[in-house]
């Protein structure tokens, strides 16, 4: 079940970050060109991943939870 969810993060992780990573591209292309930095950059990233990953804790935890409590419930 560890590996299940470790996995599960991983992935919801990765497919979260792609689509803020998307969200970001769609808002910079409606406003004006600016000339960012390679430190703003990395920070953007580095805040993207974080999201991510925090994002998809929260819906594992909740997932998992959820399954395990449902079997709970059914006397299992």
């Amino acid at each position: 079940m560890v590996k299940a969810s470790l996995l599960a993060m991983l992935v919801l992780t990765v497919l979260i970050s792609v689509g803020l990573r998307w969200r970001e591209d769609r808002i910079a292309a409606s406003q004006p060109r600016q000339a960012i930095g390679i430190v703003a950059r990395g920070k953007r990233t580095v805040n993207r991943w974080v999201t991510a990953a925090a994002i998809a804790a929260v819906a594992t935890t909740l997932v998992l939870g959820g399954i395990n409590w449902l079997r709970i419930a059914n006397g299992g």
